[in-house]
């Protein structure tokens, strides 16, 4: 290898590092700001207060989710359409609505003010989908994806950590102490989409190696569904449970876990989360080192299986093993984020990837999304209903020990299903990983119109 050639790998290698650096770390912090925007209020308690009969603190989150599932169903349709010049103008249309509503929960006469968190949810929905969207489709997505993934799992301890220094610290009311956060993410996460949208679009080799992502319309997202319609129903089916936990987790972790009585400072939330996110972003560099799509997927379906067995492990054997309380809350974090971000994250841009997809990682995530949180609000109003005064701890291990041992089977039979869909597209003869959709695309953001026809995975 002459001089000349050893100069431009390591130019190469250079700029690859600076772009990763540079787009990684700004979704990392803008998703991190979106909690910033969003679970704030999950630090307080509420104690005392109730809404019109049902336990304030439950009301603020079905009514938060509720929105935020109906801002799912929608993205369904908005993000996977949307072109790369609107989104910009999104983020900021969306932060500021979001901030609105933070305000107006502070200020509107109680328990009415939790109607303002229905358009906080509302607004924010479908902000993880167009964040990921300047980032899919690249020779190191899977490295920006798990940046910008590690932010749920580091953003929801350090968003309860930094609720109860405002309110402990600062002596902000529980009810100004959302929007008094709110008010500096808002204008840094503005600064954020502007730059995101400063990043350079896909090479030639980045469309080789991963397919051009376009947007889909309504016969495209249908043509998908039906052609991987059993591997998508068994992870849509064990991500609603899994996504319901996690928000339980997330919202009621202080009503888990007595903070006071458990001697945790309000800084634990988010240095226990930092270990987990170091964790799991080592694993997912492991991972984005494999060139084979099938085989990440394998390894991936793999390592969620084993998270999700793990899982009901530790809350099936919660009080013969008398785990220490930082330690059961590190396992729970560690097991249902990386599950949880496995999807978010590395899956579906490998899956696309894998089966040469015209489409885009948005539609897959924010679909998954919508399926999850419909099942956290119908949970919700059934504690709610049926068991209002059932203990948390009680009901949150119970539920993730029978949930670990579900999604266990359906992770496994999709691995089978992947498998079996790799082996017999390559037994058709046109390679390996060939996929064909049964209908035309219409033209997408890199003006080609694609008819039905096998496309070569290289």
């Amino acid at each position: 290898m002459s001089m000349m050639e050893v100069t431009v790998r390591h130019k190469k290698a250079l700029s690859d590092v600076l772009f990763v650096l540079w787009a990684g770390g700004a979704a990392l912090l803008s998703y991190s700001l979106v909690y910033a925007l969003r679970k704030p209020f999950t630090a307080a308690t509420f104690d005392g207060l109730d809404f019109f009969g049902m336990d304030y603190k439950t009301a603020t989150s079905i009514v938060q989710i509720a929105g935020y599932f109906l801002s799912k169903l929608i993205g369904i349709k908005v993000v996977s359409e949307m072109r790369k010049e609107s989104r910009l103008r999104f983020i900021v249309l969306s932060v500021a609505a979001a901030e609105l509503s933070l305000v107006l929960f502070g200020c509107l006469p109680r328990p009415f003010n939790v109607f303002a968190l229905f358009f906080n949810g509302l607004s924010l929905g479908c902000m993880w989908g167009v964040i990921f969207s300047f980032l899919e489709g690249r020779r190191v997505t899977d490295l920006l994806a798990a940046l910008m993934g590690l932010s749920i799992a580091i953003s929801s301890g350090t968003a309860k950590s930094l609720g109860l220094f405002v309110m402990d610290g600062l002596h902000v009311s529980e009810f100004w102490m959302p929007a008094f956060i709110g008010a500096f993410a808002f204008p840094l996460l503005s600064v954020l989409g502007w730059l995101m949208t400063r990043l350079p679009q896909p090479t030639r080799a980045d469309v080789e190696q991963r397919t051009e992502r376009v947007a889909l319309d309504r016969k495209g997202r249908a043509a998908i569904f039906r052609s991987f319609m059993p591997v998508l129903l068994l992870l849509f089916f064990a991500n609603l449970f899994i996504t319901v936990l996690q928000d339980l987790k997330e919202d009621f972790l202080v009503k888990i876990i007595d903070v006071e009585a458990s001697g945790l400072s309000s800084w634990t939330f988010a240095r226990i989360d930092a270990v987990v996110t170091l964790i799991i972003l080592l694993v997912f560099v492991a991972l984005s080192m494999v060139r084979s799509n099938i085989r990440v997927l394998c390894l991936l379906l793999c390592l969620v299986t084993c998270g999700s067995l793990a899982l009901s492990a530790v809350a099936f054997h919660y009080h013969e093993w008398h785990l220490p309380v930082r330690a059961w809350l590190f396992l729970q974090s560690l097991c249902l984020y990386t599950v949880y971000l496995s999807f978010q994250t590395l899956f579906f841009e490998r899956f696309i990837a894998c089966f040469r997809i015209r489409g885009n990682v948005g539609f897959f995530i924010i679909t998954l999304d919508f399926v999850g949180y419909m099942g956290t609000v119908l949970v919700l109003v059934f504690k709610e209903c049926f068991s209002p005064d059932a203990d948390w701890l009680q009901f949150y291990n119970a539920m993730s020990g029978y949930v670990g041992v579900v999604c266990a089977v359906a992770f496994a039979a999709s691995a089978v299903y992947l498998v079996w869909r790799h082996r017999k597209e390559h037994a058709r003869g046109a390679g390996v990983g060939d996929f064909a959709l049964p209908v035309s695309f219409p033209r997408g953001e890199g003006g080609y119109a694609w008819s039905a026809e096998v496309v070569k995975n290289r």
